[in-house]
């Protein structure tokens, strides 16, 4: 039995207590591909963004992408774990102030009869950025979607990823990419799939197996 760890579904940052910025990630391909690793008899921690509609059993919720860090960093054993697939849609911006009607605010709501909002945006880190640290051992997949550009520069910018983080594949998606999905590794783009249960069995495949991509 083998250790998997998953990440799926969208982080969401605070705007105020009640209110807060997230993505439209369902979450449904990190549930799929963990069902996947499950019936194949493996030992699947998964970690999924609390605001995700696709849920199933024996999963921690993340909000942040602090929260999604600390819970990697909780995982036991982290030498022990073979590989971490890590497709959570995660937040590229957090709030960094709030200006309501000329006034800088933090106030727990925000009223409803404010007539204008200013929200500074700030990067946030990256989480992938530590992933080999907390899991030296482990066969890391991440990945890149993408709206804009052609499906060369996606696979590029996969590459990059790779080169960057030290992982060892990438997957790539997004109508920029076109249908389906592409497992890239630090070559460039080695298989294109066209679906989330194609690309669960080759996921299987490449983790478990430790095989080279096979054609369809």
């Amino acid at each position: 039995m083998r250790r998997i760890v998953i990440t799926g579904g969208p982080s969401s940052e605070p705007i105020d207590q009640v209110r807060f910025i997230t993505n439209q990630s369902t979450g449904e391909l990190a549930v799929r591909v963990a069902q996947r690793f499950l019936e194949a008899g493996n030992n699947v921690e998964l970690l999924l963004g609390r605001h995700s509609i696709f849920r199933t059993s024996s999963v921690r919720f993340f909000d942040t992408n602090e929260d999604l860090e600390r819970l990697l960093g909780e995982v036991a054993n982290r030498e022990g774990v073979h590989a971490v697939l890590h497709a959570a849609a995660l937040a590229d911006f957090g709030v960094a102030n709030i200006v309501v009607e000329g006034q800088n605010q933090r106030a727990a709501k925000i009223p409803s009869a404010a007539t204008a909002i200013q929200l500074r945006l700030v990067p946030k880190p990256k989480v992938i950025a530590r992933l080999r640290e907390l899991f030296p051992q482990a066969w890391i997949i991440g990945w890149k979607f993408e709206l804009d550009g052609s499906p060369a520069d996606v696979v590029s910018k996969g590459v990059q990823q790779i080169e960057k983080y030290a992982t060892n594949a990438c997957i790539v998606n997004g109508s920029a990419f076109g249908p389906g999905f592409g497992y890239c590794n630090s070559t460039g783009l080695v298989q294109s799939v066209r679906n989330k249960e194609e690309l669960a069995d080759l996921l299987l495949q490449v983790v478990l197996e430790g095989a080279a991509p096979s054609a369809p």
